[in-house]
């Protein structure tokens, strides 16, 4: 039987200022989507509301839009996987052994404080499954707790988007929290690359994060070889 993995998508278009679009960050996601496809795994795509997932601009530019994304925006049949993702409600936990959260900086409107999502991964974590993460990905394990209460990530290693990042991309000042700080908020021990936009990833245990989009495949790579 193959393993089984449920991607987490937004479902936010723009920052705080609507005239200004953002979105999943369509590489974080079809990197990975490669990787457990070439294993064979079956694969899932939820978002906190169901539905539609909409694209970051600027992910769909040169040099950051490569073949891997390229080749998903002209395939029918996966962009409608994006136009219709699964409701949180509508997903069976048990049926899952891995949980990957996107990013793309939209997350962070709607990842942190959806109980559908907290309630998923709360269950695959605890019924031994893994828990992953890349970028603005790790939003999504803001508030998510164990059945005693704690905090996931609590004690345990992470990384994500870092703060020196979000400013060398000049958009700082639109961001409605310090992510890594809030992070550390929870009592995880946070990490990242000495040098900004370096692919990082850190696995502690079922915990798998990565830093920024360019390290969603190396990310792939590690909840593979754990499964």
């Amino acid at each position: 039987m193959s393993k089984r993995v449920l991607h987490v998508v937004t479902n936010v278009a723009h920052y705080a200022d609507p005239s200004e679009p953002t979105g999943l960050w369509l590489s974080e996601l079809t990197h990975a989507w490669d990787v457990f496809a070439a294993k064979g795994y079956e694969q899932r795509i939820v978002s906190p509301k169901g539905g539609a997932s909409p694209l970051e601009p600027r992910a769909l530019k040169w040099p950051l839009l490569d073949a891997s994304a390229r080749a998903w925006l002209a395939d029918e049949g996966r962009m409608a996987l994006l136009a219709s993702t699964a409701r949180p409600d509508g997903i069976d936990p048990a049926d899952y052994d891995a949980i990957y959260f996107t990013g793309g900086h939209a997350v962070m409107w709607d990842f942190p404080d959806s109980e559908g999502l907290q309630r998923i991964t709360q269950a695959i974590w605890e019924r031994g499954g893994i828990v992953s993460s890349v970028c603005h990905g790790y939003c999504g394990l803001l508030n998510t707790t164990l059945a005693d209460g704690t905090p996931l990530v609590a004690g345990r290693r992470v990384t994500g988007f870092s703060w020196t990042e979000e400013v060398l991309a000049g958009v700082a000042k639109k961001m409605p929290y310090n992510a890594e700080e809030e992070m550390k908020r929870r009592g995880s021990r946070y990490e990242k690359a000495l040098l900004p936009f370096a692919p990082h990833v850190v696995a502690d245990g079922r915990l798998v994060t990565g830093q920024n989009p360019f390290s969603a495949k190396a990310t792939a790579r590690k909840v593979a070889a754990l499964l």
